[in-house]
């Protein structure tokens, strides 16, 4: 019975290893492939549902992305009625309408400025182009020069020789500033519209393509710059407007909170609060806006007077403006990784003496950063805004001296002359070696110094901030500001000294101490 029971079991394990070599491996396959194809559909479908997700985000974020998308789709669909309606697809042809869509896919852009930059650059470099390809078509295939030659060879010279000088010119003048800065497409244009017109205009039967090339050229542009200005608009110069005044903003509340960081103790900020560090990160922005502003002011000048803004408005002047502003956010800047973001820190005690007349000094500060952005905003002069400069300039004055007292803050205090006792007389006869005089480390000073010199600085560079906006304010006629404060002048808080009379102008200046 058990020899029998041995075979039997043999058996069955022969028979289950030969169907696990002959058919596992099909199955095996198959069941992997079925895993790969779910993964990959789950997967592609994750990453789908993110990109639509991200794509609702920034249509809710900034509707006017989506505007911009619907105002391209009209534009397109209007000008595929060349293919569409039978009279105008037979007054110009298949090869020549299709540059119809082609403009207005290349120069439809976001703002009213890109896309009048463009289509005006795009008619002049085509109108230029087309006219002297024509004129000098007409002038190689005139009748004396042919009857010299017998036959096209001249005309292909001077043909060849007009493509090679005016496309090499038009080249280097893409290198010159003023050129690039305005006329950079335009001058791509007219490379590409001369050497076209002038390669199908050598050949008679081709005279009518280039026309009707620059036809529908003409009708593109013209219908991107319609469908721009009159189907909600999206203006460079109220973007370029809006960037300058939020800039300012954020410039204030980095600079009054990094300074409140620094003298404050840290349990004062919240770090886990998002919100407040994205504020103290706004002078970021600032740094690396001038690309945007100067790419808004180029756009903002092609475009036709609207709303608040006039027809020649100094677009020139927010440059400055925004230039005045990244000369005082790199002082923020150097503020915050050289003296907070510091690894030597200054002593407490220096601290303590000098955080009252610092926090004033940026507080100051901001407020006239404030007023600033509310003057560009509003494009109303202030009223407050000498007086704002005034009390920054006082403090930061008041702040000069407390630095040039500074240095005796090391010196030990002296001693008052005693009537000579025994004791005294003990004293005086002691070796000078053992007398114990407190030094503050150097290293504990520099942060201090730096901090403060830094704080005058952005004061001098906030300064410079005001000029420009003036300026700004006095070229683009902004109205004047109404005198509902002026009689609060006479009432204004000058407690940020805590030695200065009130009603006085004067600052009393603080008596050095005997060295």
């Amino acid at each position: 019975m058990v020899p029998d029971q041995k075979e039997v079991s043999n058996g069955t394990e022969r028979r289950i290893k030969v169907a696990e070599i002959l058919v596992p491996d099909e199955a095996k396959t198959s069941s992997r492939i079925m895993i790969f194809l779910k993964a990959f559909i789950v997967g592609l479908a994750s990453k789908v549902w993110k990109l639509l997700h991200k794509a609702w985000d920034i249509g809710v974020d900034d509707p006017r992305k989506v505007i911009h998308c619907l105002k391209v789709g009209i534009a397109v669909t209007v000008v595929s009625l060349f293919y569409y309606v039978y009279p105008l697809y037979d007054a110009f042809g298949e090869e020549d309408a299709i540059w119809a869509i082609m403009t207005v896919v290349v120069v439809f852009e976001n703002t009213v400025g890109g896309t009048v930059s463009k289509c005006l650059n795009r008619i002049g470099g085509t109108l230029l182009a087309g006219l002297l390809a024509m004129g000098i078509q007409w002038v190689a295939s005139i009748h004396w020069v042919a009857s010299k030659s017998g036959n096209k060879t001249i005309e292909l010279i001077i043909n060849g020789v007009a493509v090679f000088l005016l496309a090499s010119l038009a080249t280097f003048s893409r290198f010159l500033p003023s050129v690039k800065a305005r006329f950079d497409y335009g001058a791509m244009i007219f490379i590409l519209t001369f050497s076209l017109v002038s390669v199908s205009g050598y050949h008679p039967e081709n005279n009518d393509a280039a026309n009707n090339r620059i036809s529908t050229i003409l009708i593109g542009t013209v219908l991107c710059i319609i469908i721009s200005i009159f189907v909600f608009p999206i203006w460079a110069g109220q973007d370029l407007h809006a960037l300058i005044f939020c800039n300012i903003d954020k410039l204030a509340d980095s600079l009054e909170g990094y300074v409140a960081e620094y003298f404050k103790d840290g349990d004062d900020l919240d770090d886990g609060d998002k919100e407040c560090h994205k504020k103290l990160q706004g002078y970021k922005s600032v740094l690396s806006s001038k690309a945007t502003e100067d790419s808004l002011a180029n756009f903002a000048r092609w475009e036709p007077g609207h709303g608040r803004f006039k027809f020649r408005h100094p677009w020139k002047q927010y440059i400055k403006v925004g230039e005045s502003m990244r000369s005082c956010a790199h002082c923020i800047d150097a503020l915050i990784n050289g003296c907070i973001n510091s690894e030597n820190h200054a002593s407490e005690y220096l601290k303590k003496h000098i955080s009252n007349i610092c926090m004033k000094v940026s507080s100051y500060s901001s407020d006239v950063i404030r007023e600033l952005a509310l003057t560009i905003k509003t494009m109303k002069k202030s009223s407050d805004i000498h007086i704002l400069v005034g009390d920054m300039n006082d403090v930061a004055q008041v702040l000069q001296v407390k630095l040039k007292v500074l240095p005796y803050l090391f010196i030990p205090p002296s001693k008052p002359e005693a009537a000579e006792t025994p004791e005294s007389k003990t004293t005086e006869q002691q070796p000078a070696s053992k007398t114990v005089v407190t030094i503050m480390p150097i290293m504990g000073i520099i942060p201090l110094v730096t901090s403060t010199s830094l704080l005058i600085e952005i004061v001098t560079r906030i300064n410079g901030i005001v000029d420009a906006v003036e300026e700004l304010a006095d070229l683009a006629g902004f109205k004047p500001a109404s005198n509902e404060k002026c009689g609060k002048d006479d009432q204004l808080n000058n407690n940020f000294l805590p030695d200065q009379e009130k009603g006085k102008d004067n600052i009393k200046v603080f008596p050095l101490p005997p060295v």
